[in-house]
């Protein structure tokens, strides 16, 4: 029996749409599909990387949904969907599609609503279990992280490390406790929010995009925690989608200067 998305009442009615939308699409694309087809690459994405058919099928979904409410989009896969709105929605349809595709289940719908590109309020749904963490912007929330504030000893979630990061990787793997890949930024930052885990963050890779940030822009820091770049770059809404970060999702803002300096180091 296929879950349904937990959205809490009040949820931004389309980002409650979209995230339904998504969760219907992915579920779909997994019943008709074989794993050979849902990752197939069938064409380029908006962010100028080549996009597996799950993506397409799940973006398409969630741009018939945008359109209907009559607000923006800003996607990984389809780009920039502008209706003339002040709202605009920043989504990753399906964060962990390798994950997904591989029939892993840690893959998760994240969108967050932004007004004059400043985001107000998220919602991160995993994708195989309808478990969703949902948030605004100065409102009080259910989660709580770690409120861990030291690296040293830390449980820190990080990216693969590439040929670019490999000692800076090690370095933060040393300083930590027990580090985790899993593969799923959107859902990396949650667990943070709800204290399962003290930091997540790519190492200096400069990986993310602002739709892998977004959400956590929001839960995190409702949460207690903090959401930064490595660098020290802002992490803001922009339509530009070559832009990258290197993000840090931490329990608490000195943990995540510490573990931004050490990546910067």
């Amino acid at each position: 029996m296929t879950p349904v998305p937990e959205i809490p009442d009040g949820t931004h009615p389309a980002l409650a749409a979209v995230t339904r939308a998504a969760f219907a699409a992915f579920n779909d694309a997994r019943k008709r599909y074989p794993r050979a087809e849902l990752e197939e690459k069938v064409q380029m994405g908006a962010d100028g990387t080549l996009t597996t058919r799950l993506d397409i099928l799940v973006d398409t979904a969630v741009a018939e949904a945008v359109n209907a409410h009559k607000v923006n989009l800003l996607s990984e896969e389809i780009g920039v969907i502008d209706n003339g709105s002040t709202v605009t929605l920043v989504v990753d349809p399906v964060d962990g599609t390798a994950n997904a595709v591989a029939g892993v289940p840690f893959a998760a719908f994240a969108g967050a609503v932004a007004v004059d590109g400043k985001a107000i309020e998220s919602i991160t749904t995993w994708l195989d279990t309808g478990q969703s963490w949902h948030a605004k912007a100065g409102a009080p929330t259910r989660y709580r992280t770690s409120g861990r504030r030291a690296l040293d000893g830390a449980a820190v979630s990080l990216l693969r490390p590439h040929a670019r990061n490999e000692a800076t990787w090690l370095r933060v793997s040393r300083r930590a406790d027990r580090v985790r890949i899993l593969s799923s930024s959107c859902l990396e930052a949650a667990l943070v929010a709800q204290g399962s885990t003290d930091a997540f963050a790519d190492a200096g890779s400069d990986t993310h995009r602002i739709m892998d940030l977004a959400a956590a822009l929001v839960l995190v820091p409702a949460a207690g925690g903090a959401v930064v770049d490595a660098f020290g770059r802002a992490v803001e809404i922009d339509p530009d989608l070559s832009r990258r970060w290197s993000g840090v999702v931490a329990a608490t803002p000195e943990l995540a200067e510490q573990l931004a300096a050490e990546i910067h180091a």
